[in-house]
């Protein structure tokens, strides 16, 4: 038998790429009237880039600063990803409806993937690749990759275009 994708995650952090990665998603929707996912991962800020700017600041403001913030950020970036979903699917509105739910959650973004594919028992996620050098991916290593490695779910990743 072959696998069915019924619910589709995208993972995106609204790059070009990721709306290329977007519409492939929406192509796989239309052919298996799947579900469709947005998932943008606002990463945290590193522990130690933490620590120094809570010392910085007056005590207690940081925590308020950044409670005062996420929620003007998940909302912008929330329009922004509806925008694109209105202004790629233009010429098929019918294929918003497979857009079931929108999340900008804060965490580190391949935990974060994972754990919202889990949660909503996704059948693939789709994602963009950055395609960043060799040297920089062998020290760095990219989300892609390492939800590739990590995953129990397929993982369908679109490429970056090749530069004319």
């Amino acid at each position: 038998m072959l696998p069915n994708h019924n619910r589709i995650l995208v993972a995106t952090d609204l790059s070009q790429n990721s709306v290329r990665a977007f519409k492939h998603a929406v192509m796989m929707a239309r052919r298996n009237q799947a579900q469709i996912y947005l998932l943008h991962v606002i990463p945290e800020i590193d522990a130690a880039m933490r620590a120094y700017i809570s010392a910085m600041m007056i005590k207690g403001s940081l925590e308020k600063f950044e409670s005062q913030h996420e929620e003007e950020a998940r909302q912008e970036i929330t329009r922004r990803l509806k925008i694109i979903a209105k202004e790629e699917l233009a010429d098929h509105p019918e294929d918003m409806q497979r857009i079931t739910k929108i999340e900008v959650v804060l965490g580190h973004p391949v935990a974060k993937i994972l754990q919202v594919a889990d949660l909503y028992d996704i059948d693939v996620i789709v994602m963009g690749s950055h395609g960043k050098g060799l040297i920089k991916q062998a020290f760095l290593g990219s989300t892609t990759e390492k939800v590739l490695r990590k995953s129990k779910r397929p993982v369908f990743v679109v490429p970056l275009p090749e530069q004319e």
